[in-house]
C-alpha cells in the first residue's frame, strides 16, 4: 500500500474516534447531571428496591466515575440502608466500573490524538513516566480529589496492559471502600 492511501484512512479514523469520544462524553455528561439532580429519586428508588436497589448503585457509581461528581455521598446511603459491609462490596464494584470506563475514554483519546507516536517529545521529560509501573499507578490513584480520574485517563492513553490496569485498581478502590464505608459508617452512627 502507499503511504498515501493509508493518509485518508488514518485521518478518517481518527475523526470517527473523535465524535465517538465526544458522543460518549456529553452522553456520560448527560448521565451524571441526571444523577445530581435527582439523588433524591435514585435514594428512594434504592431503598424501596433492595437488591435491584444496590445493582441499579453499581451503574450509577459508573456514571458518577465519569463526571466530577463525588461518589461518597452514595456509598454513605447505601451504608445507612444496607450497612457497612454491603456499602463497601458496591462501592468496590460500582468504582472499578467506572474506573474501567474512563481507562477505555483515556484508550480513545490517546488513539485520536495520535499519543503514543508523539509522548516522546513532551515537555520535562513527561513522556518517560513509568505509567505502566504498578507502584505508579496505585501510588497516582492515592492522590487526593480527582489522582484517580487523572491515573486512570493517562493509563488508558499509554495503554498500559489491561490486567496489569485492573488489578492495581481494584486493590486501591478496595481499600478506599472499605475505609470509606466503615469510616462513614461510624461517623453515621455518632451522629
Amino acid at each position: 500500500m502507499e503511504p498515501s492511501s493509508l493518509k485518508p484512512d488514518s485521518k478518517e479514523s481518527r475523526k470517527k474516534t473523535l465524535v465517538t469520544l465526544f458522543t460518549s462524553l456529553a452522553f456520560m455528561v448527560v448521565i451524571g447531571a441526571v444523577v445530581a439532580f435527582d439523588f433524591e429519586r435514585i435514594k428512594t428508588f434504592i431503598s424501596q428496591a433492595g437488591v435491584w436497589g444496590l445493582v441499579i448503585s453499581v451503574f450509577v457509581y459508573a456514571a458518577l466515575g465519569v463526571t466530577f461528581i463525588p461518589s461518597e455521598p452514595l456509598t454513605l446511603l447505601i451504608g445507612a440502608m444496607f450497612g457497612p459491609w454491603t456499602a463497601m462490596l458496591v462501592s468496590w464494584i460500582g468504582n472499578t466500573l467506572a474506573a474501567i470506563v474512563e481507562y477505555f475514554i483515556g484508550q480513545r483519546i490517546g488513539s485520536a490524538a495520535n499519543f503514543l507516536e508523539k509522548k516522546e517529545k513532551l515537555p520535562f521529560g513527561l513522556g518517560k513516566l513509568p505509567v505502566d509501573s504498578p507502584w505508579f499507578l496505585i501510588g497516582g490513584r492515592a492522590i487526593p480529589l480527582y489522582g484517580a480520574k487523572a491515573i486512570s485517563v493517562v493509563a488508558g492513553v499509554y495503554r498500559v496492559p489491561l490486567f496489569r490496569y485492573i488489578w492495581t485498581t481494584a486493590v486501591t478502590i478496595f481499600v478506599g471502600s472499605l475505609m470509606f464505608s466503615f469510616g462513614g459508617f461510624g461517623l453515621g452512627k455518632l451522629f
